[in-house]
């Protein structure tokens, strides 16, 4: 038995997840989780063979949870479930330790494959994602180095929109307006001669920067 945990923000998701699994052979439902935070929590008690994550969700969003839960359990195999196919989401997800990445328009067959893929190690990609894996790989972005170093707030916020976030959310998130934050994402670009926010989530994870060492630069 492959023993799932499913997290998803959306109870019906979860609900369909679950009925998709219980009528197919092989699969336990061991927990279910609706945000990032209780998916942390949820993976630690049970110790699920797969867990299907989700990404935007509220508390902790599914990248800084698959983060969180591969550092703990760095044997955790993890298989995004989203509706994304940004660059700014799929790269540090699978930065973040994710051994899959799925888009939700995929069918139960697929959905089923995948999950049995990640439960024997094997990674197990959407087409889509496959082939920006592979441009990527075979065009990575040439990034100049910075002429200018990045403030404390800059850097806050390179971070923040390396973990997917809108403008809007990284405000809220760091008590300033959206106009701010415009402000700064304009700085941030024009210092790393970047032309767009994919390519400034791309630096932020090629150069370590989406969590612990930014968070520690912000502390000094």
């Amino acid at each position: 038995m492959i023993r799932v945990l499913i997290v998803d923000d959306h109870a019906i998701v979860r609900k369909g997840i679950r009925a998709l699994l219980s009528e197919s052979d092989g699969f336990e439902i061991v927990a279910e989780a609706a945000d990032g935070q209780e998916a942390a929590l949820r993976a630690q008690e049970t110790q699920p063979d797969v867990i299907l994550m989700d990404l935007l969700m509220p508390v902790m969003d599914g990248i800084e949870a698959t983060r969180r839960i591969t550092a703990q359990q760095p044997g955790a195999r993890i298989l995004v479930l989203t509706s994304f196919a940004a660059d700014n989401k799929l790269f540090p997800a699978i930065k973040a330790g994710a051994l899959g990445y799925l888009l939700k328009d995929s069918s139960p067959e697929e959905l089923i494959r995948a999950i049995r893929q990640v439960h024997r190690g094997e990674p197990a990609l959407h087409p889509t994602i496959a082939r920006k894996l592979l441009q990527e790989v075979a065009h990575p972005a040439e990034l100049e180095p910075a002429p200018e170093a990045l403030t404390v707030r800059e850097l806050a916020v390179l971070r923040l929109i390396a973990q997917g976030l809108s403008n809007q959310e990284i405000a809220d998130k760091l008590a300033v307006s959206e106009p701010t934050v415009r402000t700064h994402v304009s700085r941030i670009l024009g210092k790393l001669h970047l032309a767009s926010r994919t390519q400034a989530a791309l630096y932020a994870v090629q150069k370590g920067l989406t969590s612990e060492n930014a968070a520690a630069l912000e502390e000094e």
